[in-house]
């Protein structure tokens, strides 16, 4: 497993910009409202960005360790980074994934124990 994800300012603010800049990536867009829950740590078989517009999105990783990311910062996380949402985080951001929402895997969230595909 990884844990490599990372946060970065940008100029991107607003919606319809961090849609731009997802498509120029090459990258599936989603434009959504987020709201930490209570989760166990898991991983996703998938790259994913998410620049984010409003609000504070927060990220907890097996060290313990805790991303946030405010308005016009852009989050990366390659897939196996493994993860847990930090409960009551809340924002509006642009999801950014290596593939199509509607392929991915099931479960989205894959648990600890399954082997890592993506390494």
């Amino acid at each position: 497993m990884t844990n490599s994800a990372t946060v970065s300012p940008t100029d991107v603010t607003t919606e319809e910009e961090a849609m731009a800049a997802v498509e120029d990536e090459g990258l599936f867009g989603l434009a959504m409202d987020f709201v930490g829950s209570v989760e166990d740590f898991h991983w996703h078989d998938f790259d994913a960005v998410v620049y984010v517009i409003s609000g504070e999105a927060a990220v907890e990783y097996e060290d313990g360790r805790i991303l946030r990311a405010g308005p016009g910062t852009l989050a990366s996380a390659p897939a196996g980074t493994v993860h847990r949402d930090v409960p009551g985080a809340s924002f509006r951001g642009v999801f950014g994934f290596s593939v199509d929402p509607s392929s991915m895997t099931q479960p989205i969230n894959k648990p600890l124990s399954e082997p890592d595909s993506a390494d």
